[in-house]
């Protein structure tokens, strides 16, 4: 016998839900002047599925939109329109992670709309509908201490997370640190007390790292792994594990930082300075950031960890809010290799190996790496730029070599013949791609290039010439990614951040052309170059077995001292303290607002005239675009700066600067972000 389901009744029919019949929507739509929640009325058919935090449709200026159910409420001085339909009754946005959301976007001048997006991921409603029965949440014992024993106040780190308690702390690992296995003993202390944690890593290469040896302490039932190289699906249905409370331990890269993970007890990031932490989309919140406002709200322990440390993480230790979690210098030194600072233009090295200036490797380097092989370690060869010559330059007068069509710089590629076993290195342009074999420089007429900067494919080619008979691997620079590098000798060549750990270490780190990673017009150039050295030079042994690593930098810069004796701690004190003196971010807080130059001016003076005390820098013109499609319209950047307690006021100011042009339709975009990751 079938039983027939109850009709639904006509629109004009509906009535409105018995008990609080009043539901505050926050709408999909990305409109400064319309952040906020609406008022909808529940219909009686939709009360037992409208819950806070589920999935909506709604009738919003004559369409239909989507949108989150943030609470229900008994009245509304407003006539209301209808919930037109409840999505699916999965409360997908918890109140913690709304909380956070509403916190991000007004930190960052942002639209509450668009950080939503960011937490939350897209309904797979086949996945939704896949029932799994919630097993027993893994509780793990408490790790062994003594892997954090090694550094001052880790012991009393991992008891704190043992005991839930929020400690807030930043880790600097000692040289060849395994810390994947230091963040697996934290999030097993924290699982330990029944709380959860969220580990965020810039890449998919160190989420496999750390998911691996979270797997080995927690079984592959106790955590669960985010990310975005996973398909709609997949995704989804991993988010939908953490949502629904089945793991409590959470591995991810950037939109994992707001996984909706059940009582919060460790929040955690890995290498902070890291640029893949910044989203690159509005309002453009940074994972260490958002973190941070995170275990505030939630009462959970913050790690801020890395071989480097950021000057924002300087901050946290100096405001007293954080505490350092380093080791003793005598720990330190060792474990540490050495490391050996030379200068490219040395002219002793120089005047010993004639061929060092061909081969941009100095005599000690040739040794260091020669020592390696005979000991049957790999050496590693850190190359900043990929590509086979990437930049050149006038032979005769050094100017920079541009292309005749689009003015782009030009560099060298390799481009293969049919019948050539070599085939030469053509002059392309960097920016439209045009090749330029006649060049003739505009300045002084030569036809001769010279090498700006050589880059991974070109060093594989001089290392492969210079040690003969040893394999040369490249990792990065175009080529795959290694995930790891066999224990014996060999030559692995990567740009920075594609260092693949070997087997039992390297025996050598050369670190090649220091000048162009410190030549680069950023704020952060020197925090950046240090932090991709360490990175490099962690994976070395340490100086007791023969461990060398060698930089072709100019021996008396800070940058390169503080390399020198591993004290990343004092470099990011400095940084720190240089800031504060020239006034720039973390020591301010600074938005740089880019547009045309009408939209520019508008948004300045109204943040002007509603808060006192800003300053304004610029503003200047902007490069429009380095791929070529630049629409040829004149843009500016302006930079506007207060003290940090004015910090809140500006972000306010320029969301109502956004939002009155918004009301008015105003044609031009304009792009506003908040503690800018670069400024050039």
């Amino acid at each position: 016998m079938t039983t027939a389901r109850p009709s639904t009744p006509a629109k004009g029919e509906w009535r409105p839900a018995a008990d609080r019949p009043v539901a505050r929507v926050a709408v999909d739509v990305p409109l400064a002047h319309l952040d906020r929640v609406f008022d909808y009325r529940v219909p009686e058919q939709f009360d037992a599925d409208a819950r806070p935090g589920v999935r909506v449709r709604v009738r919003f200026a004559g369409r239909l939109v989507d949108g989150f159910l943030l609470e229900r409420v008994a009245d509304s001085e407003h006539r209301l329109a209808w919930v037109e339909k409840v999505v699916s009754p999965e409360p997908a946005l918890t109140p913690e992670v709304a909380a956070l959301c509403r916190t991000v976007a007004d930190r960052y001048a942002g639209v509450f709309a668009d950080v939503v997006r960011l937490a939350v991921p897209p309904r797979h409603a086949r996945v939704e509908k896949e029932v799994r029965e919630p097993g027993p949440v893994p509780q793990p014992a408490a790790p062994d201490p003594a892997g954090w024993a090694r550094y001052r106040h880790g012991a009393a780190l991992l008891d704190a997370l043992a005991g839930g308690r929020a400690a807030h702390a930043v880790w600097q690992a000692l040289p060849g640190e395994s810390w994947v296995a230091r963040l697996a003993e934290a999030a097993a202390a924290t699982a330990s007390a029944g709380r959860g944690a969220l580990l965020v890593v810039p890449d998919q290469r160190d989420v496999d790292l750390l998911h691996a040896a979270l797997v080995e302490r927690l079984g592959a039932d106790g955590v669960v792994a985010l990310t975005a190289e996973l398909g709609p699906a997949e995704r989804y249905r991993r988010w939908l594990t953490v949502r629904r409370g089945h793991v409590r331990v959470v591995v991810g890269t950037r939109s994992a930082a707001f996984a909706p993970i059940a009582e919060p007890g460790l929040l955690a990031v890995w290498d902070d300075g890291d640029d893949l932490h910044a989203e690159p989309r509005a309002p453009y919140p940074h994972v260490r950031d958002v973190l941070v406002v995170r275990a505030h709200a939630a009462g959970a322990a913050l790690l801020v960890a890395g071989f480097a440390r950021t000057a924002e993480a300087q901050l946290l230790v100096e405001t007293g809010w954080a505490r350092e979690v380093v080791a003793e210098r005598g720990v330190v030194r060792d474990v540490m290799p050495r490391v050996v600072a030379l200068s490219e233009g040395d002219g002793a090295v120089l005047a010993r190996d004639p061929d060092a200036r061909a081969a941009r490797l100095p005599h000690i380097a040739f040794d260091a790496a020669r020592a390696a092989l005979a000991a049957d370690r790999p050496v590693l060869v850190q190359v900043p730029r990929s590509g086979y010559v990437p930049w050149v330059s006038c032979g005769q007068c050094r100017e920079t070599a541009r292309c005749r069509h689009c003015a782009g710089p030009l560099g060298l590629r390799r481009s293969a013949g049919p019948d050539t076993a070599d085939p030469p290195a053509l002059p392309h342009c960097r920016w439209c791609g045009r090749p330029d074999p006649a060049f003739r420089c505009p300045n002084c007429g030569s036809r001769r290039l010279r090498a700006g900067v050589v880059g991974a494919g070109r060093t594989a080619e001089e290392l492969g010439r210079a040690f003969p008979g040893v394999t040369v691997r490249a990792s990065g620079g175009g080529a795959p990614v290694l995930a790891g590098v066999p224990a014996g000798p060999g030559l692995v060549v990567a740009t920075p951040g594609a260092e693949p750990p070997a087997e039992g270490g390297y025996g050598a780190a050369l670190l090649l052309d220091g000048w162009a990673m410190l030549s680069r017009p950023d704020l952060r150039v020197a925090e950046e170059t240090l932090r991709r050295w360490l990175a490099a030079a962690a994976l070395v042994v340490p100086h007791t077995a023969g461990g060398r690593v060698v930089i072709t930098a100019d021996a008396g810069l800070p940058v390169v001292q503080d390399l020198v004796r591993w004290d990343p701690a004092h470099h990011a004190a400095a940084e720190l303290a240089a800031r504060a003196e020239v006034g720039f971010p973390p020591a301010v807080r600074m938005a740089a607002v880019e547009g045309v130059p009408v939209a520019v001016g508008e948004v300045v003076d109204d943040v002007c005239a509603a808060l006192d005390g800003v300053e304004v820098l610029g503003p200047v013109e902007i490069e429009p675009s380095r791929d070529g499609t630049g629409d040829g319209v004149e843009r500016e950047r302006a930079l506007l700066r207060v003290p940090r307690a004015q910090g809140r006021a500006l972000a306010a100011a320029l969301h109502a600067a956004q939002g009155a042009r918004a009301a008015r339709k105003a044609p031009d975009p304009v792009r506003v972000r908040l503690d800018p990751v670069a400024i050039e």
